[in-house]
Order: structure tokens, then sequence, then C-alpha cells
């Protein structure tokens, strides 16, 4: 496996071929089952040192909230021009409130997004510093989660939901942040009562195994996830990497495997041992982070849903994914910046 990886670092694929595949993401319709996160920005300039305690002082300038977590992976496949059908749950709050809006502004199907009383919207503030005319630097963040779990009641109509839902659906894209609404057992019964088989993705934060023979197609981990699922660490030992790339793709029976790793883009896995490395698109230092995962989950599925192979599809999810590391804050990437940035690389390049 090893020695697979290493003859083979990488592969070049059809750029052109990328673009005729991204050119046909506003034909799709993907259903994004998970967990919607309120990203709270709060933005403040620097006045002064308190006296009360060595801290800052900001004088609160602006409040921005934006979709985070599998909201932000809704919203990303949104902007990359696919029909979008969230099915989630958020509680009833400003929270909940500002992440329906922001959807009703993008005129993204709203209908299975289940309110539930006394549940609470995962939400992470953020609060950004700066002086005037200076970047704000993030110097805190607070997290707001769900102090229950979710009620039955909610769940059973949640799955009721997806069922309805994925009857018109190209893929099914799963996003486990942890606070309960996606869950295997849920994403099992999708594919035990789906005639046919669909394409279904999956980013789960944590317990990536336990999505095992719940007929998840491919998964899009990032290396600390890995890391996490094998309690190990992989650094720069590309053999650990691929022993535990080999695993998940053998014991999960995925079709493919794509780990992100940061500044050293992606390492694909295909049965039976193929492991392909996807270097970083465009420079290795990333503005920000927040979100990219999201990012590469949405480009990924959609050109999944398009009829990509998988290496065609980590590779437009790695364009995607340079792209929006190099905005601040939650952000997402256009189907007409992707395009552009595609033919622009085809442009330059003699393969």
């Amino acid at each position: 496996m090893t020695d697979a990886f290493q003859r083979n670092p990488s592969a070049s694929v059809d750029l052109l071929a990328l673009a005729e595949c991204v050119e046909k993401f506003s034909a799709k319709t993907i259903v994004l089952f998970g967990d919607f996160v309120a990203d709270e920005f709060q933005y403040g300039d620097i006045s002064r040192v308190s006296r009360e305690a060595p801290v800052l002082i900001l004088r609160h300038r602006e409040t921005r909230v934006l979709p985070g977590g599998g909201a932000n992976a809704a919203n990303n496949l949104a902007a990359l021009g696919a029909r979008v059908l969230p099915v989630t749950a958020i509680g009833r709050d400003a929270a909940g409130d500002a992440l329906l809006e922001h959807f009703r502004g993008r005129r993204v199907d709203r209908s299975g997004i289940v309110r539930v009383k006394g549940w609470t919207t995962p939400t992470k503030t953020r609060f950004l510093a700066g002086w005037a005319h200076t970047v704000g630097q993030q110097v805190l963040r607070v997290d707001r989660e769900p102090q229950m779990a979710l009620p039955e009641v909610a769940r059973k109509k949640l799955q009721q939901i997806l069922l309805v839902k994925t009857r018109s659906a190209d893929a099914l894209a799963v996003s486990d942040y942890g606070f309960g609404v996606a869950s295997p057992a849920s994403v099992r019964l999708v594919s035990a009562k789906r005639k046919r088989q669909m394409i279904v993705t999956l980013d789960a934060r944590y317990d990536l195994g336990a999505y095992a023979n719940a007929g998840i197609v491919s998964a899009t981990p990032n290396e600390g996830e890995l890391e996490a699922l094998h309690r190990t660490s992989i650094g720069s030992n590309f053999d650990e990497l691929a022993r535990c790339g080999a695993a998940t793709l053998t014991s999960m029976k995925l079709r493919a495997l794509l780990v992100t790793r940061g500044r050293d883009g992606m390492a694909l896995f295909e049965p039976p041992g193929r492991v392909t490395r996807v270097p970083v698109h465009g420079s290795d230092q990333a503005v920000d982070v927040t979100g990219a995962g999201d990012t590469v989950l949405a480009a990924y599925t959609l050109a999944l849903a398009c009829g990509a192979s998988p290496l065609e599809a980590a590779h437009i999810a790695n364009i995607a994914g340079g792209l929006v590391v190099m905005k601040r804050g939650t952000a997402t990437v256009s189907r007409a910046e992707l395009l552009e940035t595609i033919r622009r690389d085809a442009g330059g390049s003699s393969t």
C-alpha cells in the first residue's frame, strides 16, 4: 500500500472534463442531512485595556450570523448551483431564525427544517478584534450547544422527511457534527428503503466508523478525524496514512475515501489498494480554514452525482477547497468561480 502511494503520488485529470462536470451542477438535486450550526461573528474595535482585568475592551461594530456546519455545506451546494433539500432540526431561537432567514433569501427549500421547542440551535460565536482599518483577529470563541438529546418525536419526523426528500434526489450528503440530528440509524433506514442505490457521502466529525454498513458510498474525513478513528498520529508518516486509509476503506466498504490534509492537499483511497495524492490547489498559506470541509463535501458530492469518477470529484473538491480557504470567515464558492478557475488552469496546462 505504501509503495503504491509513493510510486503514484499524483494523477492528472482532464481539466476540460472537470469543467463539463461543474456545468452540470445546476441540474442536480442534493439532500443535505445533518447538523445546522449558526456561525456568529462579533466584530469590534479595540478601544482600551480594561481596568478590571488584563483584557481588551472591544467597541462593538457589527454582528453577522452565517450558516455553519451542515448549514454551510447546504449553503455551498446552493452557491454551486444545485437544488438543495436540507433535512435538519433547529431550535425556536434567534440563531434558528437567522438560519431560516438566510435560506429564505437564497430561495432554498425549507420544508425539511424542523423547529424543535426547547432545543438549542448549535451556535459558535467568534469575537474578532482589530484597530481601525485593520483586519480583525479572533480573540475568543463561545459555543452554545443543545443541553438535551433531540426528542424522539423530532427524530422520527426527520426520518420520514428524509425518506420523502431522497426519492427525488440525485445524492444524499450527510454532515454529522455530533449534535444529534444526523445518525447512522437514519441513514441505514434510507439505504434499506430505497429500491436503487444512490450516491451517499459522509462528513462525520466524530466516530466515522459508526456509519459502516449504512450505505455510504464515499466519506471525506480530515486527517485529524482519521487519526481519532484509529487512535494514532499520522503527521508526515505516509505509511500510517496509507494504513489508516486502507483500513477505513475496507471496514466501511466504501467506493472511495477522500482524506483532506490541509496544506498537504488530499489523499484519495480506492479499492483494491489504490492511493492517489492530490496536491493542494493554489497557495498553501490559507487565510481562513473555517468551514473548508463543508465546501469539500458539497463540491465532491455534486461531482459524484454528475457522474465524475472519485478522482475527478476529488480534484473538483480540491479546487473548491483551495478557493474557499482564501476567504475570511465561513464562506462559499460559487459555480462561476469554480468554472473560471478550472478553465484558467486548463488554459495554462498541457494535460
